[in-house]
């Protein structure tokens, strides 16, 4: 059993540490998170020189085809310096670049793949629904008709991190009836550009460099050969993102931690009172060694389900507590890390007030902390408990 990194894993992860500290400074964090809503496009360019949009396109559609735990060690440097900019990026490469790869045809694969390694399109997936989020199966009622060689969308969707931005948009409709529900669901590319596409903002109080928007599809219509995968076989392609989408989730809260403890202990050991730097205090001193082992755990458990999907072996149980721990671990940070840095910790100039705040993105998703300890019980055998 070895839990260390190769030399190229080190590697990776040393060159996107050194990007992260020159390109995502504290300062130019603060400014995204209080001027825009997504990333600066020169930023996303740069992400792009570094190569970090072709590490996950396989290496026949001009990429470098580097597994999952490659890809999370570039990751977790870039959660931890900011998890709306980790969103803004990984909704294309999870949402856009696996998707297409798992599911695409070999004229979808050789259209889109290449523009995306380049960098050169940004995409999103429409899935959550005003009726409802983790229940998917039963929420669903945006649709999707055939009609004359195209298919007809008509639908709301909530929540949807960077639809705004997207060139294309992963969305899931119902395209069947009279079927079981797992059987009923498609997925297709959308371009963004539709006619009958309407965007609303919606103001959050986390991630404020990376919107998730209202889309309203009305008469939506899209070629047929832009359904991805097979008809009514949605429900199940869509876990070959789904899972891996967790894993890249629990990451962003392993960065959030990793960030809000390193904070925390610089700020106990520098500020002063009582006669002598608050660091001795025993009560302090707990509250950073649970962030630790809340981070400890969290990691282990990210690289662990990392690991799993690259051995082709089940990682569904892992990665839902891989994210469920570090979800928890996150939000424990935010709030003891601002408890030790009394009213510097929700003042806007430190930036553990912005850990507070996106920690709680990651409690309900992409799937509720609650609905996470219900299906780890239904996966070792328990009944169903949310039907």
């Amino acid at each position: 059993m070895d839990f260390g990194f190769s030399k190229e894993q080190e590697m990776l992860q040393k060159e996107m540490r050194h990007f992260c500290k020159k390109e995502l400074t504290k300062d130019y964090i603060q400014w995204m998170d209080e001027n825009v809503d997504f990333p600066p496009d020169a930023l996303w360019q740069k992400f792009a020189d570094l190569g970090f949009f072709s590490a996950t396109v396989p290496k026949e559609y001009g990429g470098e085809g580097i597994r999952m735990v490659d890809a999370m060690a570039m990751y977790e440097e870039i959660c931890k310096a900011s998890m709306s900019v980790a969103l803004a990026i990984g909704t294309t490469t999870g949402f856009g670049t696996r998707t297409i790869a798992e599911l695409g045809n070999k004229a979808q694969k050789e259209t889109y793949l290449p523009l995306l390694a380049q960098g050169k399109l940004k995409m999103c997936m429409a899935l959550t629904e005003p009726g409802g989020g983790t229940d998917i199966l039963g929420a669903m009622a945006t649709t999707a008709e055939e009609k004359e060689g195209r298919w007809v969308i008509n639908g709301e969707k909530v929540f949807i991190t960077a639809a705004h931005v997207s060139d294309f948009m992963v969305t899931i409709c119902r395209t069947e009836t009279d079927v079981k529900p797992s059987e009923s669901l498609s997925v297709f590319l959308v371009p963004s550009d539709s006619p009958g596409i309407t965007i609303t903002r919606i103001p959050k109080i986390s991630c404020h460099h990376c919107d998730s928007v209202g889309i309203t599809f009305s008469n939506v219509e899209v070629p047929a050969e832009n359904l991805l995968g097979h008809r009514g076989s949605g429900w199940y392609e869509m876990l070959t993102t789904l899972n891996p989408e967790r894993i890249g989730c629990a990451m962003m809260g392993v960065g959030l931690m990793a960030a809000a403890y390193e904070d925390a202990f610089a700020y106990a050991r520098e500020r002063h009172a009582f006669g002598g730097p608050i660091a001795r205090f025993q009560i302090l001193q707990h509250y950073l060694a649970d962030i630790y082992i809340h981070l400890e755990n969290g990691r282990n458990l990210t690289y662990k389900s990392a690991w799993l999907c690259d051995q082709g072996k089940p990682y569904h149980l892992e990665a839902t507590m891989a994210k469920l721990v570090a979800a928890e671990g996150a939000l424990f940070a935010g709030r003891y890390g601002a408890e030790i840095m009394g009213g510097y910790g929700i003042c806007s100039e430190y930036p553990m007030q912005r850990y507070l705040r996106d920690a709680y993105q990651i409690q309900f998703s992409p799937i509720s902390n609650e609905m996470s300890k219900n299906m780890l019980m239904q996966f070792q055998g328990l009944p169903k408990s949310w039907a």
